[in-house]
C-alpha cells in the first residue's frame, strides 16, 4: 500500500501537513469539512505538495518534520513541487 505526505495551502495562506494513502481523496475530504479540525475553518484548501513514503511509519515521521518547518520553508517546498508539475498541472 502506498503512503504519502502532503501539504495543503489553506484559503488564508497557511499550510497544513498530513499523511494519507490517497492524496486526491484526502484533499476532497478536507474541502468537504471531513478532514482535520484546522482545515474545517480554513477552507478551501489546495494540495500543493505530495511526496511518496515507503511505509506508514516513514510517512508519519515525515509529516512531523513537515509540521516543524517554518512557513517560508513550506512555501519554498510547495513552490518547488509546483515547478515540477507536468504540463497538465498534476503533481509529479
Amino acid at each position: 500500500m502506498p503512503y504519502f505526505c502532503y501539504l495543503l495551502e489553506c484559503a488564508d495562506g497557511s499550510f497544513y501537513a498530513g499523511w494519507t494513502t490517497d492524496p486526491t481523496r484526502r484533499e476532497r475530504q478536507h474541502n468537504r469539512g471531513a478532514g482535520a479540525r484546522y482545515t474545517r475553518v480554513h477552507r478551501p484548501v489546495r494540495l500543493v505538495y505530495v511526496e511518496s513514503q515507503p511505509d506508514r511509519s516513514a510517512a508519519m515521521r515525515r509529516e512531523l518534520a513537515l509540521k516543524k518547518l517554518s512557513h517560508a520553508q513550506k512555501r519554498t517546498l510547495a513552490q518547488k513541487k509546483v515547478d515540477e508539475r507536468d504540463p497538465g498541472g498534476s503533481l509529479v
